[in-house]
């Protein structure tokens, strides 16, 4: 193995092992032994994981590894592909998989792979689809382990991870987490070596800023008053960023609370950076700012981003979309960007390090509490975790801004000499806990309660609740389950009925699959003559469809009205004649109503930005969560039979997946054509695909947004 791992440090460019490797490999990571390990971010972890596929695959089994977000995945599926050149697979191809969406599906094409790379989500979609090909696997490489305590992804992973450890072929765990002050805790219950380590390629140096003066934690105190900043924090705060630029040129990323003040902090900042940047790099970042332009979608929040971009700035937000947003993560890494502006969900994402990290508040907003609340000290050092760049800087540096509402020495006491909070399991939620015994019992063809209950005392919830308490909650949620005919209870066997099995594969919310069926069974479809091939007809199913969607438990994201968006809210509230259905202006799904009628009545991206305030990410997201809500409800209305509402409901996903009305939808089937160039040819009067046929090529190339090229391709989709 060791002539192995020598080429793999090779081909990484490792001049040697770094401490919590030299520990992990000690620790028998290659020989198959269950590794926790608790360092600091770029202190390696992922060679710890390369270092055990190299024997797991050597065996002829599969690996795994996990992954909390679709971006992270996208990384390790190209970091990952680094096995293939390994002399030790050279007679044989080690493939590398990816899958991070459609939950409807047992992941059958990834049979053939070696090294698979799955989300949380996707993985337990997996499991609950009982695949054989899991049986395989001799390793789970679980990143961002100390997520269990998240609200949001914590529930799925310790399920995950349950079900790991219960697994018949005991497969190796290599676990990964930031630092926690309970990691002995969690390596406990996964029957883990403990690998703790506080040691970091580049020294990490933390303090707070407070009217002209930092305090940091080596024990040096200065005045940057030399360097301009003023009382004032929004110039404190591109002072600081500078201060890194004309340092021998360092980058900085600062964390804003909003999304809306990154925007308008990179505006700011960009007029000053671009007076600091020599021909060289105005010529790079025009470039990429161009790019942005033509590759970013049509809005004015992306033309904002491409003159910041142009200036040397960048910022980053979920509300920007995907292509704009790696175009910008790529300029970062790149040097181009010199500084970026982002929210503090950049931190769990991607891997961009800066030689500067400034925090411009610890406070942020938590829909649950409705207000804003101030980050664990977790969320913290993970922020933290970005200052210094491995390959540049000797140390990194991160700075907390003091404002009005805190107190500096609170923040250094706090925040910088503090220790990260224990993981705590949040699977006693209620959505969670109601999600995941549904998907247990859908798991088997009948399960005793006993062992039910067993599954969920192998939890980490069980270390601190207690087994009577879990009972009890779960004995409520069976009654619930069997009431609503999800399961059925036969003393204490219990087997989830066929809707039960379909909602656990679908992988929504009971809740969710209750309410769609409840609407699906009371639905006449003949008061609106669903058959007739009035367009009337199709609209008011739509809308009661859509209305279905965004009122229920799963719909994400959840737009809330703006006091500035009312007046043109109202209007196409009207437009489309909502009142008529019953529906009130002040339900809170309106607005997400109105926005996917809207993006169905071909509104270009430009103007719903513009005019209602979606952002292209929440757009995309929207439209994405909407599409797979809709196939979970054509597959209930096909499980209780509505047969008459199937072909209605299958051409609504079709007009969300591609935002065009119903007469483009033979149209945009074709491959090539979008909404906009399936509206072209329709103005042209070529309104389905036999029409191609007849027409000549040359004609159907002079369509605007068609061309010669399309018009070639187009044809010969149609002869073949």
């Amino acid at each position: 193995m060791k002539q192995y791992l020598d080429e793999l440090l090779k081909l990484l460019k490792y001049d040697s092992l770094y401490p919590p490797q030299e520990l992990a490999l000690s620790k028998g990571v290659m020989n198959g032994n269950n590794v926790l390990v608790t360092t600091p971010t770029s202190s390696g972890k992922t060679l710890i994981g390369l270092m055990g596929m190299i024997n797991i695959l050597n065996k002829g089994k599969k690996v795994v590894y996990l992954t909390p977000l679709k971006a992270l995945a996208t990384e390790k599926f190209n970091e990952f592909k680094v096995m293939t050149d390994l002399s030790c697979f050279r007679n044989r191809r080690v493939n590398v998989g990816i899958s991070t969406g459609d939950y409807d599906s047992s992941g059958s094409e990834l049979v053939d792979k070696d090294v698979i790379i799955l989300t949380n989500e996707k993985l337990d979609s997996i499991l609950r689809h009982d695949s054989n090909w899991i049986y395989n696997v001799g390793l789970f490489i679980i990143d961002e382990i100390h997520l269990l305590t998240e609200r949001e992804r914590g529930p799925t992973l310790e399920i995950i991870l349950t079900k790991i450890k219960l697994m018949p072929q005991k497969p190796q765990i290599i676990g990964i987490s930031a630092t926690v002050s309970n990691s002995d805790e969690v390596a406990e219950w996964l029957t883990c070596e403990p690998i703790q380590s506080n040691w970091r390629p580049t020294e990490l140096i933390e303090g707070v800023y407070n009217y002209g003066k930092v305090t940091m934690n080596d024990g040096t105190n200065y005045d940057l008053d030399n360097i301009g900043i003023s009382d004032n924090s929004t110039s404190a705060i591109t002072s600081l960023a500078m201060d890194s630029i004309t340092n021998d040129g360092g980058q900085s990323l600062v964390f804003a609370e909003t999304r809306k003040r990154t925007v308008s902090l990179a505006k700011k900042t960009s007029e000053i950076v671009a007076k600091f940047l020599d021909k060289t790099s105005i010529k790079l970042a025009q470039k990429t700012g161009v790019e942005i332009l033509k590759e970013g979608d049509d809005t004015e929040l992306n033309r904002t981003l491409s003159s910041t971009v142009a200036n040397g700035v960048g910022f980053h937000h979920a509300g920007l979309g995907a292509k704009s947003r790696q175009i910008v993560e790529k300029a970062f890494r790149n040097g181009i960007v010199k500084i970026l502006f982002a929210t503090p969900t950049l931190a769990a994402g991607v891997n961009l390090p800066a030689r500067r990290v400034i925090i411009t508040s610890i406070f942020r907003y938590d829909y649950q509490y409705g207000a804003n609340v101030p980050m664990s000290v977790l969320q913290y050092k993970q922020i933290c975790g970005r200052a210094g760049r491995p390959a540049y800087d000797k140390y990194g540096e991160a700075i907390i801004i003091a404002d009005s509402r805190t107190n500096p020495e609170d923040l250094y006491n706090h925040f910088v000499l503090g220790v990260p909070e224990p993981i705590v399991s949040q699977l006693m939620d209620e959505r969670a806990l109601r999600v995941h015994v549904l998907g247990v019992i859908a798991s088997k063809p009948k399960m005793l309660k006993s062992e039910l209950l067993y599954f969920f005392e192998q939890t980490f919830l069980s270390k601190y609740q207690g087994n009577q308490t879990i009972s009890f909650e779960i004995e409520s949620l069976l009654t619930y389950l069997s009431d609503e005919k999800l399961i059925i209870m036969r003393n204490d066997l219990l087997i989830a009925t066929k809707f039960g099995k379909r909602i656990s594969l679908l992988y929504i919310d009971p809740k969710t699959g209750i309410q769609f069926k409840k609407n699906l069974d009371s639905y006449n479809g003949n008061k609106y003559d669903i058959n007739s091939n009035n367009p009337n007809n199709h609209e008011n199913n739509v809308i009661n469809f859509l209305y279905w969607i965004c009122d229920c438990y799963d719909f994400y994201p959840k737009l809330s009205l703006r006091q500035n968006e009312t007046e043109y809210f109202q209007r196409l509230f009207e437009k489309h004649k909502l009142g008529s259905y019953g529906l009130s202006n002040y339900d809170y799904s309106l607005k997400n109503l109105v926005i996917l009628l809207e993006w169905i009545d071909e509104s270009s991206e430009a103007n719903l930005n513009e005019k209602i305030g979606v952002e292209p990410g929440d757009l995309h997201r929207m439209v994405e969560t909407t599409y797979w809500l809709i196939y979970c409800l054509y597959e209930i209305a096909k499980l209780i039979e509505r047969k008459d509402l199937l072909p209605e409901i299958n051409k609504l996903r079709l007009r969300i997946r591609h935002g065009v009305k119903s007469e483009l939808i033979p149209l945009i089937q074709l491959e090539g054509i979008g909404r906009i160039r399936a509206r072209a040819l329709y103005r042209a009067g070529i309104t389905d695909v036999a029409m191609i046929e007849k027409i000549s090529e040359s004609k159907l190339g002079s369509i605007p947004k068609i061309g010669v090229k399309l018009a070639r391709k187009l044809k010969s989709q149609i002869k073949n």
